[in-house]
């Protein structure tokens, strides 16, 4: 469809980037895709959903000590691995497929999982980096998981280095740093509702919708 186009977003644990997703993508009337290709994925493959949960935005574990510290060939081969050797990269070509299929179909906005670098060769794309304070991060964690603010800070931290090991690894390029995307957002400058009518008028502005 050639008027059809992507958002792919990337963001800090805490930064309101899912939900400014959620907004973005109701805002222009198009398919929104976070947690939900978890199930796609599943449905895809016939795999069961927590081999996905259980590798959700984490990197192979051949980069930390696994088998002969390589990737596997099946996925640039698209095979896909009996139960006794499946591995994070073969998840990775499951639900890349399930990007690419969504991707061809219709406009969507994907949350992290790579989705940028997946949809690289897309004619029409734009992949944008939410950040915020750490202050409103903590905060915002504190309350969404209803943990104290040491705890919060912890996990933040965790995710992060989390999120940008998958991205790095499967994209070879830096996640967070500007050159990797178009916009790159600190949402705690204007408020969520702000930061998305903000990337909204960029995006009708770069895709000329």
């Amino acid at each position: 469809m050639d008027s059809s186009y992507i958002i792919n977003i990337g963001r800090q644990l805490g930064s309101g980037g899912r939900e400014i997703g959620k907004k973005l993508a109701n805002h222009l009337g198009i398919s929104y895709y976070d947690k939900e290709l978890i199930n796609l994925a599943s449905e895809e493959s016939g795999l069961c959903k927590d081999f996905f949960e259980n590798a959700d935005e984490k990197a192979t574990k051949s980069i930390i000590g696994g088998l002969f510290g390589m990737r596997f060939p099946f996925v640039s081969d698209g095979m896909i691995p009996g139960n006794n050797c499946l591995s994070n990269d073969a998840l990775f070509k499951v639900q890349s497929d399930v990007i690419r299929k969504l991707a061809s179909e219709k406009s969507c906005l994907f949350v992290g999982r790579c989705a940028d670098y997946i949809l690289r060769d897309h004619p029409r794309h734009i992949n944008v980096f939410i950040s915020a304070a750490l202050p409103d991060r903590v905060a915002r964690v504190c309350n969404s998981r209803q943990i104290n603010e040491e705890e919060a800070e912890i996990l933040i931290n965790k995710t992060d280095k989390r999120r940008a090991e998958y991205y790095n690894y499967y994209s070879y390029k830096t996640w967070g740093f500007a050159s990797t995307y178009h916009l790159c957002v600190d949402s705690s400058v204007l408020g969520i509702d702000d930061t998305a009518l903000f990337i909204q008028e960029f995006a009708q502005k770069k895709l000329k919708l």
